[in-house]
């Protein structure tokens, strides 16, 4: 038996199931075992004062990695594909998006940021940028090639995220990034959603490719991680900026971040398959407005993600008609399989309701009626409509009072 990174080169490109469960992995390096060791360190010792003097180490500090990050990185950057030149970690996905955007701004510059981007994601543009003399605007997420006419002689970048944080509106990447490059900007793009299995934004034209890896490469609602993937662009402007800023994640949430990837495939199709599942029974449903999901023949942004993406994950958002507040209240105080917390991406199923109406600039958010967002986990689908089938008998009985 070959060690498992010997796999990766040479011959034909290998699936993203096979990648998931070879990439990164030595045994034959580490007496045989399947999983690469944890190592908890910091200092690193040299064995002469001439190695020491002309840092002949591998490895030099905890925090500039460890054989145990080295090999999350090298799982995660044959995920992305040959256009990958490195792949940092950070301690979450906010982290690894203030992070990659301080790679490539500096003051007096300009940014464009997706209206639909998430939240948190405007306040760091908001708030830290603006102190440093960054400037944002907020673009339609729609706009595709027209984003040429936004660009100011100072901007620097652009960021993206398809689909849009609650709203799932699919931005046309490659167009947008046809039109940054021509001025020689950088685009970033936020792939939390489809992850590497279901998109790669590197081979769309992005620059650098940000993830909350605390979400499907963990899985389990049990780790905080973000990561930033890299082209060769960008990618020594990333390292300065990570390693400048001190920037680290701890052994044991690397682990869990690769026993995560080692299944995130399966995961996903289960997430996809049973999510669209529940995205089509709900359209059906007499309380639902409509459903924005990508992956639906019939919603607006289907062509793009069709074109772009090679699948779906579990979340999506939902449109009720109009009810009191109190209606939808009852819905998610009844619901038992579906947990009301932040975050997505584990085992199970989460619901939210949501309102981007406050903080939305560039283009309204009148969606027609309360708004949720459901991640669907890996429970059997009749007994999470069924549940949701007892969320909308309390939704009904509360509008009626």
């Amino acid at each position: 038996m070959k060690d498992a990174d010997d796999n990766q080169h040479g011959g034909d490109p290998l699936h993203p199931e096979t990648i998931a469960v070879t990439g990164g992995r030595r045994p034959f390096d580490n007496h045989g075992f399947v999983n690469p060791p944890v190592y908890h360190a910091s200092t690193v010792l040299y064995p002469t004062a001439a190695d020491q003097v002309a840092h002949r180490n591998r490895y030099s500090y905890g925090r500039r990695g460890t054989p145990t990050s080295e090999a999350l990185e090298t799982v995660l950057m044959e995920l992305e594909g040959p256009l990958c030149a490195g792949v940092a970690l950070v301690p979450s996905g906010l982290a690894a998006i203030s992070t990659a955007i301080l790679a490539v701004v500096s003051a007096g510059d300009h940014i464009l940021v997706s209206d639909s981007a998430y939240r948190p994601t405007r306040t760091f543009c908001d708030t830290v940028l603006a102190r440093l003399g960054v400037t944002t605007t907020y673009y339609d997420p729609l706009i595709g090639a027209g984003i040429a006419g936004l660009f100011l002689p100072n901007t620097r970048a652009v960021f993206c995220e398809a689909p849009g944080s609650q709203s799932f509106d699919m931005q046309d990447i490659p167009a947008i990034a046809k039109a940054a490059h021509a001025k020689g900007l950088v685009v970033l793009a936020d792939n939390t959603w489809a992850t590497p299995v279901f998109c790669r934004p590197l081979e769309l034209g992005v620059d650098l490719v940000i993830q909350a890896g605390t979400k499907y490469i963990g899985g389990h609602s049990d780790l905080m991680l973000g990561t930033i993937s890299a082209n060769e662009k960008t990618h020594k402007a990333l390292m300065n900026t990570v390693h400048t800023l001190g920037l680290c994640v701890g052994p044991d949430d690397m682990f869990l971040a690769q026993r995560g990837v080692r299944t995130m495939p399966v995961r996903l199709a289960r997430h996809q398959e049973s999510g669209l599942a529940v995205a089509r029974w709900l359209k059906a449903r007499p309380e639902v407005l409509r459903v924005l999901h990508p992956a639906l023949e019939d919603d607006p942004g289907h062509a793009i993600w069709k074109r772009d993406f090679t699948g779906a994950s579990g979340l999506f958002s939902v449109v009720l008609k109009p009810v009191p507040e109190a209606a939808v209240h009852a819905l998610l105080d009844t619901l038992k399989l579906f947990g009301m917390g932040f975050s997505w991406g584990g085992y199970e199923s989460l619901a939210i309701v949501f309102d981007c109406a406050d903080y939305r600039t560039a283009t309204p958010w009148a969606p027609g009626g309360p708004t949720l967002r459901l991640h669907i986990g890996l429970e059997n689908v009749d007994d999470l409509t069924a549940d949701l089938e007892r969320g909308f008998a309390a939704l009904n009985a509360a509008a009626q009072t």
